[in-house]
């Protein structure tokens, strides 16, 4: 198995952060077939396959704030007002994912792409570990 990690500098605004180019640089050199696990080590993120660049990245965001509202209802309560909310994001966006890789390159679909969700806008800097299994 072969593993690294990368830093992700999301800001301080929520995102969906295109990792495909990430993923496919780490896989350069594979010609093999396998899998690639990414994970994100944090409490607050996930790691989702979605289309970006035509608006659903944006509807995620969107889909996020009404499922989990910025308010004070959350228990959880350091950080920032409705900080409680990015602590339940990894159940509904989970903190990895597994895609097949076929001759060196992921096995996405056309418009997949592999995408780091970051709605807590107080960790500005996140870890995402990369990791291929040989078949």
């Amino acid at each position: 198995m072969r593993s690294e990690e990368i830093e992700i500098r999301t800001g301080t605004n929520e995102v969906v952060h295109d990792l495909t180019r990430a993923c496919e640089e780490f896989l350069e050199g594979v010609d093999g077939d396998g899998l690639l696990h990414v994970w994100v080590p944090h409490a607050t993120a996930g790691v989702a396959v979605l289309e970006t660049g035509a608006g659903s990245d944006d509807d995620l965001l969107a889909a996020l704030r009404d499922l989990l509202p910025k308010d004070d209802r959350w228990r959880h309560r350091h950080g920032s007002p409705g900080h409680g909310r990015d602590h339940v994001l990894p159940a509904l966006v989970p903190p990895h994912a597994t895609i097949p890789v076929l001759g060196g390159v992921p096995a996405l679909g056309t418009w997949q792409s592999v995408c780091l969700v970051d709605t807590n806008v107080d960790n500005p800097v996140r870890t995402v570990r990369l990791s291929f299994l040989a078949g």
